[in-house]
């Protein structure tokens, strides 16, 4: 029905973590206000990816209902999770081996466990992609969230990835009403923005086994480019889509074109979908996103956007590759 369309589902603003760069957990949702599964089932079928997010989704005593009513209307179907249920997340599995993991790991055991406020999370997190491999999980890897705090981290989190043969998402931190952070931003910019660099450089060098994650790399390394513009405050290498091929529903109901744009399009506890994503409120909020000058570059709307403008992406990939093999640098822009 949808060409290109992603969502995020929140489905709790529950959360066991206390992550610097995000305060959920200072004002989580009630488990008698969430939106029911009834209500997600409202979502038509035909999505490209539904990203399953919080707060931490593990907390929702029916998980796996919600996953019922998702997975059918979805070629992807993800988890974004600290990693702290393990057996949760494994029971899953279990039953959906393809359903896709991203489990956080912002550095090694001391820097990560202090962004996100858990101790022995990093523990956690490397046992839980560990049990989901044995499971048998298809499509596992971990997450980090890049800011002035593990910007040195990058390149040796993405060593482990590799050793461990799983994926590793990037996303970098940015300012959204979600977070309930004034000014959450990127400190040390030029520091960051030379790590980043040199973590491009790595992923347009990639020698991963497996082609498919070889491939994924080097369009991550453009990903990465992305977050350097916004870092300095350029504009978006490609125009963002936010509430035409992504939008973001929270706990409440409430449908947003994203996470950085704090004007609701409708609640789905109370009209149709159809209705919501066609109407005039929607309407407007898509002429706001037009006119956005915030220039965020988050994973929700630089994905589809790369898919929308191919060439972009395959271009800059192509020309630096070629730099390399030259014995060229990496061009930045």
């Amino acid at each position: 029905m949808f060409n290109n369309l992603e969502a995020a589902v929140i489905p709790t603003y529950r959360c066991n973590a206390h992550c610097q760069m995000c305060h959920i957990w200072q004002h989580p949702s009630k488990p008698e206000e969430e939106i029911a599964p009834v209500v997600i089932d409202k979502l038509p079928s035909g999505f490209t990816r539904i990203n399953i997010g919080g707060g931490e989704p593990m907390l929702r005593d029916d998980i796996l209902e919600i996953v019922e009513v998702l997975r059918p209307k979805t070629r992807h179907l993800e988890f974004s999770s600290n990693g702290c249920y393990t057996e949760n997340l494994v029971n899953i599995i279990r039953k959906y081996p393809d359903i896709r993991v991203r489990v956080s790991l912002d550095g090694f055991p001391e820097v990560h466990n202090r962004i996100r406020g858990l101790k022995g999370g990093f523990d956690r997190a490397l046992r839980t992609i560990m049990r989901l491999k044995e499971v048998g999980a298809k499509d596992i890897g971990f997450g980090i969230t890049i800011s002035h705090r593990n910007a040195t981290e990058i390149i040796d989190l993405y060593r482990l990835a590799v050793a461990l043969e799983v994926e590793f998402a990037q996303c970098i931190v940015h300012d959204a009403w979600q977070f309930r952070i004034p000014n959450n931003v990127i400190q040390n910019p030029e520091e960051v923005i030379e790590e980043i660099k040199k973590f491009i450089a790595v992923l347009l060098s990639s020698r991963r086994r497996q082609p498919f994650l070889r491939i994924k790399d080097w369009f991550r390394a453009y990903l990465n480019l992305g977050f350097i513009s916004q870092v300095q405050g350029q504009p978006r290498l490609l125009p963002c889509g936010a509430g035409r091929n992504q939008f973001f529903l929270d706990p409440y109901g409430e449908m947003f074109a994203c996470n950085a744009m704090e004007y609701s399009m409708g609640n789905l506890k109370e009209a149709a979908f159809e209705e919501i994503w066609q109407g005039d409120k929607a309407r407007e909020i898509r002429q706001q996103v037009a006119n956005c000058q915030k220039n965020c570059w988050m994973t929700g709307t630089s994905r589809p956007a790369m898919r929308e403008k191919p060439w972009d992406p395959i271009y800059w990939v192509l020309n630096n590759k070629v730099r390399l093999w030259l014995g060229k640098e990496v061009k930045y822009c």
